[in-house]
């Protein structure tokens, strides 16, 4: 009888054994700041997190021309960054290449990567399956370096009587099951849906992952090349909303963000109340609501990642370099000023 039962308890010691070193290795990724996601086993932990003060401090920052790119979410962070990295480390020379064809964003930059384009890419979402398994056919891995948090906010034009939408609301309308702004509260008028292509941004991606739940993009949802555009598309149609980085959208003059809501009465704001009027702008602009991001009471926020290429050439020594002069505290405070969410 002892012998038939050993092998039962056996597979029990070895279940707790691995729940327990489960937990113990989930506590320690969130000590450091960093929460397992869906796809961590593809993401080995970046050993360059612990705290620098400075710039100046950062070591191994390779001399030389490197050539980035990817996610239009990252223009207020390159605006910000990278001419005090300029000034600070001139020797790390660093060049913002576009891609040859099609439009700047997360999946066009790592594609750049892949194809020995770029040294190192900046991503608004994580690595999928995919990319991870073509670096590794190709004899080297990717590995992405979270930096900042960021949020995804909704805006519409400003006279749109709508204030506020639920995601399942914001859902229903990029799938084209709510087709008039009456549906939800607003006047009776036709909604014109805005979005860039998932293909190659990543903010696209993230919001079909996490808003539509995996589901295409109704047929009247125009898609636009750029951010910019985007905006201006709505600014000039009364029936248009479109979803973009908080930093990017929030102090337009010509958009009105939205408050969101995970169900109808949870109503989180995405700026500073009061709402600016389209009237006071831009000498007045609407500011960006960082503690709702921090707390994670806003419905809509991801992080923001540099993809470094595991090559053991200076390309992967650019691409460590840059997110260790991103994660220094200089570089969070950067960060902040820039409109995101430090890490730390």
């Amino acid at each position: 009888m002892l012998l038939k039962t050993r092998p039962f308890f056996l597979l029990f010691a070895i279940v707790i054994t691995s729940i327990i070193l489960g937990m113990v290795s989930g506590l320690a990724l969130w000590q450091l700041g960093v929460k397992p996601s869906k796809n961590s086993r593809f993401k080995p932990i970046f050993s360059g997190i612990s705290p620098i003060p400075t710039f100046e401090s950062v070591p191994n920052v390779p001399s030389g021309l490197f050539n980035y790119g990817g996610s239009t979410t990252w223009v207020p962070l390159r605006q910000e960054i990278d001419p005090i990295i300029q000034k600070t480390l001139p020797q790390f020379k660093l060049r913002y290449t576009d891609p040859i064809t099609g439009d700047p964003g997360s999946g066009t930059g790592i594609k750049m990567l892949l194809d020995n384009q770029l040294s190192f890419s900046q991503s608004s979402r994580p690595l999928n399956l995919k990319e991870y398994q073509q670096a590794k056919s190709m004899g080297f891995t990717l590995e992405e370096v979270p930096i900042a948090i960021d949020a995804i906010v909704v805006g519409v034009h400003p006279q749109l009587n709508v204030s506020r939408l639920t995601i399942e609301q914001l859902q229903k309308i990029y799938t084209q099951k709510i087709t008039n702004w009456s549906q939800v509260g607003g006047q009776d008028l036709l909604i014109t849906p805005y979005s860039k292509d998932q293909q190659e941004s990543g903010t696209a991606e993230f919001f079909v992952n996490n808003v539509l739940l995996g589901q295409q993009f109704g047929k009247n949802t125009q898609i636009i090349s750029t951010t910019t555009e985007a905006m201006r598309k709505v600014s000039n149609n009364q029936g248009g909303i479109y979803y973009a980085s908080a930093p990017e959208l929030i102090p337009q003059c010509g958009i009105k963000p939205l408050s969101l809501g995970s169900k109808p009465g949870q109503w989180v704001t995405p700026y500073k109340l009061p709402l600016v009027s389209q009237s006071n702008c831009p000498k007045q602009r609407n500011q960006l609501n960082h503690n709702v991001f921090r707390t994670g009471d806003y419905p809509m926020t991801r992080r923001l990642f540099v993809i470094i290429k595991r090559n053991g050439q200076v390309d992967e020594q650019a691409g460590t370099a840059y997110a260790k002069l991103l994660l220094t505290d200089e570089g969070q405070a950067l960060v902040v000023k820039a409109g995101f969410i430090s890490l730390r």
